[in-house]
Protein backbone atom coordinates (compact mmCIF):
# COMPACT_ATOMS: atom_id res chain seq x y z
CA UNK A 1 0.00 0.00 0.00
CA UNK A 2 1.52 3.44 -1.02
CA UNK A 3 1.94 5.89 2.26
CA UNK A 4 2.07 9.73 1.52
CA UNK A 5 5.13 11.38 2.55
CA UNK A 6 5.01 14.36 4.83
CA UNK A 7 5.13 16.70 2.85
CA UNK A 8 1.95 15.26 0.80
CA UNK A 9 3.83 13.60 -2.19
CA UNK A 10 3.38 10.04 -2.85
CA UNK A 11 6.67 9.02 -2.37
CA UNK A 12 8.12 7.51 -5.63
CA UNK A 13 11.02 5.71 -6.93
CA UNK A 14 12.45 6.42 -10.66
CA UNK A 15 15.25 4.04 -11.58
CA UNK A 16 16.77 4.04 -15.27
CA UNK A 17 18.11 0.92 -16.24
CA UNK A 18 20.46 1.96 -18.99
CA UNK A 19 19.75 0.30 -22.85
CA UNK A 20 17.29 -2.03 -21.79
CA UNK A 21 14.63 -2.85 -24.50
CA UNK A 22 11.46 -4.24 -24.49
CA UNK A 23 12.17 -7.36 -25.74
CA UNK A 24 14.95 -7.89 -22.92
CA UNK A 25 12.28 -7.73 -20.33
CA UNK A 26 9.80 -9.88 -22.04
CA UNK A 27 12.59 -13.21 -23.03
CA UNK A 28 14.79 -12.78 -19.96
CA UNK A 29 14.06 -11.28 -17.50
CA UNK A 30 10.95 -13.15 -15.37
CA UNK A 31 10.87 -11.35 -12.41
CA UNK A 32 10.68 -7.77 -13.96
CA UNK A 33 8.00 -9.19 -16.82
CA UNK A 34 5.68 -10.52 -13.90
CA UNK A 35 6.17 -7.08 -12.38
CA UNK A 36 5.11 -5.17 -15.43
CA UNK A 37 2.04 -7.22 -16.11
CA UNK A 38 0.88 -6.56 -12.41
CA UNK A 39 1.27 -2.77 -12.94
CA UNK A 40 0.18 -2.77 -16.35
CA UNK A 41 2.57 -3.45 -19.31
CA UNK A 42 5.75 -3.10 -20.96
CA UNK A 43 5.94 0.32 -22.99
CA UNK A 44 7.93 1.32 -25.60
CA UNK A 45 9.56 4.86 -25.40
CA UNK A 46 10.52 6.82 -28.07
CA UNK A 47 14.10 8.51 -27.35
CA UNK A 48 15.23 12.16 -28.64
CA UNK A 49 18.33 12.62 -30.70
CA UNK A 50 21.07 11.64 -29.96
CA UNK A 51 19.85 8.94 -27.65
CA UNK A 52 22.97 9.08 -25.85
CA UNK A 53 22.93 9.03 -21.52
CA UNK A 54 23.20 13.29 -20.88
CA UNK A 55 20.75 14.23 -23.31
CA UNK A 56 17.98 11.90 -22.50
CA UNK A 57 18.55 12.12 -19.18
CA UNK A 58 18.28 15.88 -19.13
CA UNK A 59 15.00 15.00 -21.28
CA UNK A 60 13.56 13.17 -18.55
CA UNK A 61 14.77 15.60 -15.93
CA UNK A 62 13.15 18.89 -17.79
CA UNK A 63 10.93 17.28 -20.07
CA UNK A 64 11.91 19.47 -22.30
CA UNK A 65 13.75 18.95 -25.52
CA UNK A 66 18.03 19.67 -26.25
CA UNK A 67 17.04 23.19 -28.00
CA UNK A 68 16.27 23.95 -24.43
CA UNK A 69 18.10 22.12 -22.13
CA UNK A 70 21.42 22.41 -23.68
CA UNK A 71 22.55 18.64 -23.80
CA UNK A 72 23.13 18.36 -27.22
CA UNK A 73 25.27 14.87 -26.56
CA UNK A 74 27.29 13.42 -23.88
CA UNK A 75 29.74 16.58 -24.43
CA UNK A 76 30.28 19.57 -26.89
CA UNK A 77 32.78 21.90 -28.09
CA UNK A 78 33.35 24.75 -25.74
CA UNK A 79 33.93 27.54 -28.39
CA UNK A 80 34.71 29.87 -25.92
CA UNK A 81 37.65 28.23 -24.27
CA UNK A 82 38.50 25.77 -27.36
CA UNK A 83 38.01 22.48 -25.96
CA UNK A 84 35.79 19.58 -25.41
CA UNK A 85 33.73 19.06 -22.96
CA UNK A 86 32.58 15.50 -21.89
CA UNK A 87 30.82 14.08 -19.34
CA UNK A 88 30.30 16.73 -16.79
CA UNK A 89 28.27 16.74 -14.08
CA UNK A 90 27.15 19.95 -12.93
CA UNK A 91 23.21 20.36 -12.53
CA UNK A 92 24.18 23.98 -13.58
CA UNK A 93 24.83 23.08 -17.26
CA UNK A 94 20.83 22.21 -17.76
CA UNK A 95 18.58 25.22 -18.60
CA UNK A 96 15.28 24.62 -17.16
CA UNK A 97 13.76 23.77 -13.81
CA UNK A 98 14.46 19.68 -12.61
CA UNK A 99 11.52 17.27 -12.23
CA UNK A 100 11.95 17.12 -8.33
CA UNK A 101 12.29 21.53 -8.26
CA UNK A 102 8.53 21.29 -10.43
CA UNK A 103 7.06 19.06 -8.06
CA UNK A 104 8.02 21.16 -4.86
CA UNK A 105 6.38 24.12 -6.20
CA UNK A 106 2.98 21.89 -5.35
CA UNK A 107 4.70 20.11 -2.04
CA UNK A 108 6.95 22.61 -0.72
CA UNK A 109 9.48 20.38 1.72
CA UNK A 110 9.20 17.83 -1.04
CA UNK A 111 12.93 15.50 -0.59
CA UNK A 112 15.27 14.05 -3.41
CA UNK A 113 17.84 11.41 -3.47
CA UNK A 114 19.53 11.36 -6.58
CA UNK A 115 21.85 8.52 -7.21
CA UNK A 116 24.23 8.37 -9.95
CA UNK A 117 21.95 10.40 -12.27
CA UNK A 118 24.04 12.05 -14.50
CA UNK A 119 23.68 16.16 -13.87
CA UNK A 120 24.23 15.31 -9.92
CA UNK A 121 26.66 18.24 -9.33
CA UNK A 122 25.82 21.29 -7.26
CA UNK A 123 22.02 20.30 -7.69
CA UNK A 124 19.09 21.37 -5.42
CA UNK A 125 18.47 18.11 -4.76
CA UNK A 126 18.76 16.95 -0.95
CA UNK A 127 20.93 14.02 -0.80
CA UNK A 128 22.85 12.69 -3.80
CA UNK A 129 25.90 10.08 -4.93
CA UNK A 130 28.03 10.12 -7.80
CA UNK A 131 31.35 8.61 -8.92
CA UNK A 132 34.24 10.97 -8.19
CA UNK A 133 37.94 9.71 -8.16
CA UNK A 134 40.65 10.80 -5.92
CA UNK A 135 43.10 11.97 -8.32
CA UNK A 136 46.86 12.99 -6.69
CA UNK A 137 49.53 15.27 -7.34
CA UNK A 138 51.72 11.97 -8.85
CA UNK A 139 49.35 10.75 -11.22
CA UNK A 140 47.80 8.62 -8.85
CA UNK A 141 43.42 7.47 -8.97
CA UNK A 142 41.60 6.38 -6.48
CA UNK A 143 37.59 5.34 -6.81
CA UNK A 144 35.79 7.04 -4.67
CA UNK A 145 32.37 8.86 -4.93
CA UNK A 146 30.95 12.59 -4.06
CA UNK A 147 27.88 12.72 -2.04
CA UNK A 148 25.78 15.52 -0.27
CA UNK A 149 24.65 16.63 3.23
CA UNK A 150 28.15 15.97 4.24
CA UNK A 151 28.46 12.23 5.97
CA UNK A 152 26.60 10.58 4.10
CA UNK A 153 29.80 9.49 1.63
CA UNK A 154 31.27 8.10 4.94
CA UNK A 155 28.33 6.10 5.77
CA UNK A 156 27.84 4.21 2.82
CA UNK A 157 31.69 3.69 2.60
CA UNK A 158 31.51 2.33 5.97
CA UNK A 159 28.66 -0.30 4.75
CA UNK A 160 29.06 -1.18 1.80
CA UNK A 161 32.85 -0.77 0.93
CA UNK A 162 34.43 1.19 -1.38
CA UNK A 163 32.71 2.25 -4.51
CA UNK A 164 34.14 0.15 -7.50
CA UNK A 165 34.51 2.82 -9.85
CA UNK A 166 36.80 0.16 -11.82
CA UNK A 167 33.34 -1.74 -12.22
CA UNK A 168 31.36 1.30 -13.63
CA UNK A 169 33.30 1.71 -16.60
CA UNK A 170 36.01 0.36 -18.61
CA UNK A 171 37.36 -3.38 -19.34
CA UNK A 172 36.44 -3.82 -15.74
CA UNK A 173 32.73 -3.08 -16.01
CA UNK A 174 29.77 -5.32 -14.86
CA UNK A 175 27.24 -6.17 -12.51
CA UNK A 176 29.55 -5.15 -9.42
CA UNK A 177 28.52 -1.00 -9.95
CA UNK A 178 24.61 -1.30 -10.41
CA UNK A 179 24.51 -4.04 -7.51
CA UNK A 180 26.44 -1.48 -5.26
CA UNK A 181 24.62 1.53 -6.50
CA UNK A 182 20.83 -0.63 -5.26
CA UNK A 183 22.54 -1.40 -2.48
CA UNK A 184 22.82 2.63 -2.01
CA UNK A 185 19.56 3.42 -3.06
CA UNK A 186 18.00 0.81 -0.50
CA UNK A 187 20.09 2.85 2.58
CA UNK A 188 19.47 6.48 1.27
CA UNK A 189 15.76 5.36 1.53
CA UNK A 190 15.63 3.62 5.01
CA UNK A 191 17.91 6.35 6.35
CA UNK A 192 16.53 9.53 5.22
CA UNK A 193 12.93 8.58 3.41
CA UNK A 194 13.07 11.07 0.45
CA UNK A 195 9.43 11.75 -1.23
CA UNK A 196 11.33 11.28 -4.72
CA UNK A 197 14.42 8.53 -4.91
CA UNK A 198 16.39 8.45 -8.69
CA UNK A 199 18.52 5.80 -9.06
CA UNK A 200 20.68 5.10 -12.04
CA UNK A 201 21.92 1.47 -12.32
CA UNK A 202 24.45 1.21 -15.89
CA UNK A 203 25.10 -1.98 -15.90
CA UNK A 204 23.44 -3.33 -19.35
CA UNK A 205 25.10 -0.57 -21.19
CA UNK A 206 28.13 -2.21 -21.04
CA UNK A 207 27.18 -5.57 -21.68
CA UNK A 208 25.26 -4.41 -24.83
CA UNK A 209 27.82 -2.38 -26.23
CA UNK A 210 30.21 -5.59 -25.75
CA UNK A 211 28.24 -7.99 -27.32
CA UNK A 212 25.42 -6.31 -29.58
CA UNK A 213 21.80 -7.38 -28.03
CA UNK A 214 22.15 -10.79 -29.71
CA UNK A 215 25.46 -11.45 -27.48
CA UNK A 216 26.25 -15.12 -26.07
CA UNK A 217 26.20 -13.41 -22.76
CA UNK A 218 23.55 -10.63 -22.93
CA UNK A 219 20.52 -13.44 -21.83
CA UNK A 220 22.78 -14.36 -18.33
CA UNK A 221 23.68 -10.53 -17.89
CA UNK A 222 20.02 -9.66 -18.20
CA UNK A 223 19.36 -12.28 -15.28
CA UNK A 224 21.87 -10.56 -13.23
CA UNK A 225 20.20 -7.25 -13.66
CA UNK A 226 16.37 -9.23 -13.08
CA UNK A 227 18.38 -9.96 -9.90
CA UNK A 228 19.36 -6.51 -8.75
CA UNK A 229 15.78 -5.13 -9.68
CA UNK A 230 14.22 -7.63 -7.84
CA UNK A 231 16.12 -6.53 -4.60
CA UNK A 232 15.35 -2.81 -5.58
CA UNK A 233 11.79 -2.96 -6.18
CA UNK A 234 11.43 -4.79 -3.53
CA UNK A 235 12.56 -2.09 -0.79
CA UNK A 236 10.08 0.05 -2.60
CA UNK A 237 7.29 -2.62 -2.03
CA UNK A 238 7.88 -2.49 1.41
CA UNK A 239 8.30 0.66 2.20
CA UNK A 240 4.85 1.85 -0.08
CA UNK A 241 6.88 3.40 -2.62
CA UNK A 242 5.56 3.53 -6.03
CA UNK A 243 7.84 3.11 -8.95
CA UNK A 244 8.74 3.98 -12.22
CA UNK A 245 11.64 2.34 -14.08
CA UNK A 246 12.76 3.42 -17.93
CA UNK A 247 16.04 3.28 -20.23
CA UNK A 248 17.06 6.10 -22.03
CA UNK A 249 17.78 4.53 -24.95
CA UNK A 250 18.09 1.03 -27.19
CA UNK A 251 20.88 -0.88 -28.55
CA UNK A 252 21.15 -1.54 -31.70
CA UNK A 253 24.32 -4.29 -33.41
CA UNK A 254 27.13 -2.39 -34.26
CA UNK A 255 28.34 -2.83 -37.95
CA UNK A 256 30.25 0.02 -39.25
CA UNK A 257 32.36 2.58 -37.33
CA UNK A 258 32.48 6.07 -39.57
CA UNK A 259 35.54 8.20 -39.26
CA UNK A 260 34.86 11.76 -39.91
CA UNK A 261 38.01 13.35 -38.70
CA UNK A 262 39.72 11.30 -40.86
CA UNK A 263 37.75 12.63 -43.86
CA UNK A 264 38.21 16.24 -42.35
CA UNK A 265 41.92 15.78 -42.02
CA UNK A 266 41.85 14.71 -45.70
CA UNK A 267 40.32 17.49 -46.47
CA UNK A 268 42.61 20.19 -44.90
CA UNK A 269 40.15 20.85 -42.20
CA UNK A 270 41.50 19.32 -39.12
CA UNK A 271 45.15 19.90 -38.13
CA UNK A 272 47.88 17.80 -35.75
CA UNK A 273 50.47 17.67 -33.97
CA UNK A 274 53.26 15.81 -32.66
CA UNK A 275 53.15 15.35 -28.99
CA UNK A 276 55.30 12.56 -27.24
CA UNK A 277 55.62 10.59 -30.84
CA UNK A 278 51.92 10.34 -31.26
CA UNK A 279 49.60 12.97 -33.13
CA UNK A 280 47.76 14.98 -31.06
CA UNK A 281 44.83 16.99 -32.25
CA UNK A 282 45.50 20.53 -32.53
CA UNK A 283 41.98 22.30 -32.32
CA UNK A 284 43.34 25.87 -32.81
CA UNK A 285 44.88 24.89 -36.34
CA UNK A 286 41.50 22.94 -37.54
CA UNK A 287 38.62 24.65 -39.59
CA UNK A 288 37.18 21.64 -38.40
CA UNK A 289 36.07 19.28 -36.33
CA UNK A 290 33.71 16.61 -35.28
CA UNK A 291 33.06 15.85 -31.91
CA UNK A 292 31.47 12.06 -32.48
CA UNK A 293 29.87 10.58 -29.83
CA UNK A 294 28.36 7.22 -30.52
CA UNK A 295 25.46 7.43 -33.46
CA UNK A 296 25.78 11.53 -33.76
CA UNK A 297 28.91 13.81 -34.34
CA UNK A 298 28.55 17.67 -33.87
CA UNK A 299 30.58 19.27 -36.52
CA UNK A 300 32.14 22.81 -35.59
CA UNK A 301 34.08 25.15 -37.89
CA UNK A 302 35.61 28.23 -38.10
CA UNK A 303 33.62 29.97 -40.64
CA UNK A 304 31.09 29.64 -43.10
CA UNK A 305 33.70 28.55 -45.99
CA UNK A 306 34.55 25.62 -43.53
CA UNK A 307 31.34 24.99 -42.74
CA UNK A 308 30.44 24.63 -46.65
CA UNK A 309 33.40 22.65 -47.25
CA UNK A 310 33.32 20.22 -44.36
CA UNK A 311 29.88 19.36 -45.64
CA UNK A 312 30.99 18.65 -49.81
CA UNK A 313 33.18 16.00 -47.75
CA UNK A 314 31.54 14.68 -45.19
CA UNK A 315 28.29 14.07 -47.61
CA UNK A 316 30.45 11.13 -49.76
CA UNK A 317 31.47 9.49 -46.50
CA UNK A 318 29.72 5.84 -46.55
CA UNK A 319 27.55 4.98 -43.62
CA UNK A 320 26.15 8.76 -43.50
CA UNK A 321 22.36 8.89 -43.50
CA UNK A 322 22.19 12.92 -43.41
CA UNK A 323 24.65 16.00 -42.72
CA UNK A 324 22.17 18.72 -40.88
CA UNK A 325 23.00 22.25 -41.33
CA UNK A 326 22.45 25.17 -38.76
CA UNK A 327 18.95 26.22 -40.51
CA UNK A 328 17.60 22.47 -40.53
CA UNK A 329 18.29 21.91 -36.51
CA UNK A 330 15.53 22.69 -35.14
CA UNK A 331 13.93 20.27 -36.91
CA UNK A 332 15.67 17.32 -34.57
CA UNK A 333 15.53 19.75 -31.70
CA UNK A 334 19.04 20.89 -31.77
CA UNK A 335 19.18 24.19 -32.53
CA UNK A 336 20.97 25.56 -29.47
CA UNK A 337 24.33 27.62 -29.27
CA UNK A 338 26.17 24.29 -28.16
CA UNK A 339 25.12 22.24 -31.03
CA UNK A 340 27.91 21.93 -34.15
CA UNK A 341 27.44 24.10 -37.47
CA UNK A 342 26.93 20.66 -38.76
CA UNK A 343 25.26 17.03 -37.15
CA UNK A 344 25.61 14.20 -38.80
CA UNK A 345 23.59 11.58 -38.73
CA UNK A 346 24.29 7.88 -39.35
CA UNK A 347 22.62 4.94 -41.04
CA UNK A 348 20.84 2.13 -38.57
CA UNK A 349 24.40 -0.16 -37.52
CA UNK A 350 26.82 2.72 -38.15
CA UNK A 351 28.14 5.15 -35.52
CA UNK A 352 31.27 7.62 -35.07
CA UNK A 353 35.01 6.83 -34.07
CA UNK A 354 36.78 10.08 -33.00
CA UNK A 355 40.28 8.51 -34.39
CA UNK A 356 41.96 10.87 -36.94
CA UNK A 357 45.08 8.87 -37.17
CA UNK A 358 45.39 6.49 -39.57
CA UNK A 359 48.34 4.88 -38.77
CA UNK A 360 48.05 2.79 -35.08
CA UNK A 361 51.89 4.04 -34.18
CA UNK A 362 50.35 7.26 -35.17
CA UNK A 363 47.73 7.62 -31.83
CA UNK A 364 48.44 9.55 -29.19
CA UNK A 365 49.28 8.28 -25.58
CA UNK A 366 46.06 8.33 -24.07
CA UNK A 367 44.10 6.35 -27.18
CA UNK A 368 45.15 2.92 -25.59
CA UNK A 369 43.80 4.22 -21.84
CA UNK A 370 40.91 4.32 -20.13
CA UNK A 371 40.53 8.23 -20.29
CA UNK A 372 36.89 9.90 -20.91
CA UNK A 373 37.86 13.22 -20.54
CA UNK A 374 41.15 13.87 -22.12
CA UNK A 375 39.94 12.33 -25.61
CA UNK A 376 37.89 14.58 -27.23
CA UNK A 377 34.63 12.17 -28.00
CA UNK A 378 33.25 9.04 -26.91
CA UNK A 379 35.23 5.67 -27.27
CA UNK A 380 33.55 2.42 -26.76
CA UNK A 381 36.52 0.68 -27.20
CA UNK A 382 37.11 1.52 -23.70
CA UNK A 383 35.00 -1.19 -22.58
CA UNK A 384 36.83 -4.08 -24.15
CA UNK A 385 40.49 -5.30 -23.72
CA UNK A 386 43.62 -5.48 -25.76
CA UNK A 387 44.65 -9.09 -26.79
CA UNK A 388 43.99 -11.95 -24.75
CA UNK A 389 43.09 -12.43 -21.46
CA UNK A 390 46.59 -13.75 -20.33
CA UNK A 391 48.20 -10.39 -21.89
CA UNK A 392 45.80 -8.27 -20.64
CA UNK A 393 46.49 -10.02 -16.91
CA UNK A 394 50.19 -9.31 -17.52
CA UNK A 395 49.78 -5.94 -18.85
CA UNK A 396 48.26 -4.96 -15.84
CA UNK A 397 50.75 -6.44 -13.26
CA UNK A 398 53.20 -4.77 -14.83
CA UNK A 399 51.47 -1.42 -14.72
CA UNK A 400 51.02 -1.80 -11.02
CA UNK A 401 54.22 -3.03 -10.20
CA UNK A 402 55.30 0.16 -11.98
CA UNK A 403 53.05 2.16 -9.96
CA UNK A 404 54.22 0.65 -6.64
CA UNK A 405 57.83 1.32 -7.03
CA UNK A 406 57.31 5.00 -8.04
CA UNK A 407 57.22 5.51 -11.78
CA UNK A 408 54.61 6.94 -13.97
CA UNK A 409 53.06 4.60 -16.07
CA UNK A 410 49.45 3.87 -18.35
CA UNK A 411 47.94 0.85 -18.52
CA UNK A 412 48.02 -0.04 -22.17
CA UNK A 413 44.67 -1.79 -22.20
CA UNK A 414 42.19 -0.34 -24.66
CA UNK A 415 42.34 -1.70 -28.39
CA UNK A 416 42.58 1.00 -31.43
CA UNK A 417 40.10 -0.99 -33.77
CA UNK A 418 36.85 0.26 -33.79
CA UNK A 419 35.45 -2.78 -35.51
CA UNK A 420 35.63 -4.50 -32.32
CA UNK A 421 32.35 -2.97 -31.05
CA UNK A 422 29.38 -4.82 -31.59
CA UNK A 423 26.45 -2.10 -29.95
CA UNK A 424 25.61 1.41 -30.76
CA UNK A 425 22.99 3.92 -30.00
CA UNK A 426 22.13 7.53 -30.57
CA UNK A 427 19.46 7.00 -33.22
CA UNK A 428 15.78 7.96 -32.63
CA UNK A 429 14.64 5.42 -34.80
CA UNK A 430 15.22 1.67 -33.88
CA UNK A 431 14.01 -1.73 -34.71
CA UNK A 432 10.60 -2.94 -32.82
CA UNK A 433 11.75 -4.71 -29.70
CA UNK A 434 15.17 -2.71 -29.33
CA UNK A 435 13.04 0.80 -27.98
CA UNK A 436 13.43 1.82 -24.50
CA UNK A 437 11.39 0.71 -22.12
CA UNK A 438 9.01 2.43 -20.07
CA UNK A 439 7.48 0.14 -16.47
CA UNK A 440 4.70 2.08 -14.76
CA UNK A 441 1.63 1.87 -12.46
CA UNK A 442 -1.24 1.85 -15.91
CA UNK A 443 -3.29 5.22 -14.30
CA UNK A 444 -0.21 7.26 -14.13
CA UNK A 445 0.82 6.76 -18.39
CA UNK A 446 -0.73 8.45 -20.85
CA UNK A 447 -2.67 5.92 -23.27
CA UNK A 448 -0.65 6.37 -26.34
CA UNK A 449 0.95 3.35 -28.23
CA UNK A 450 4.58 4.85 -28.06
CA UNK A 451 5.47 7.97 -25.25
CA UNK A 452 8.62 10.36 -25.75
CA UNK A 453 11.03 9.81 -23.18
CA UNK A 454 10.60 13.82 -21.97
CA UNK A 455 7.21 12.67 -21.12
CA UNK A 456 8.49 10.47 -18.32
CA UNK A 457 9.39 13.62 -16.74
CA UNK A 458 5.06 13.80 -16.72
CA UNK A 459 4.27 10.39 -15.67
CA UNK A 460 6.45 10.78 -12.18
CA UNK A 461 4.67 14.29 -11.62
CA UNK A 462 1.32 12.48 -11.58
CA UNK A 463 2.93 9.43 -9.45
CA UNK A 464 4.21 11.76 -6.59
CA UNK A 465 0.93 13.97 -7.04
CA UNK A 466 -1.42 10.48 -7.18
CA UNK A 467 -3.57 12.29 -10.35
CA UNK A 468 -4.18 9.87 -13.16
CA UNK A 469 -3.04 10.55 -16.74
Amino acid sequence: MHRPHPCGAHRTLVVIAAGLSTRHVRASMPWLRERARAMGGVRPLRPPFPAVTCTAQADLLTGRSASHHGAVANGWLDREQGEVRLWRQSNRLLQGPMVWETARTRFPGLTVANLFGWFNMFSSADFTVTPRPQYAADGRKRADILATPEGLRERLVHELGPFPLFHFWGPAADIRSSEWIAQATVRVMRWHDPALTMAYLPHMDYVLQREGPDGPGVDGELRELDRVLRFLLGEADERGVRVVLCSEYGIEPATQPIHPNRVLREAGLLAVRREFGGEQLDLNSSPAFAMCDHQVAHVYTRDPAATARARQALARLPGIEEVIDGQDLARVELDHPRSGDLVLVPRPGAWFAYPWWRLDEDAPDFARTVDIHRKPGYDPCELLRDGSGLTAALRTTWFLARKAMGFRALLRLTPLDAGLVRGTHGRASLAGGLEPVLIGEGAFVPDVSTLPLRDVHGVILRNLAGEAA
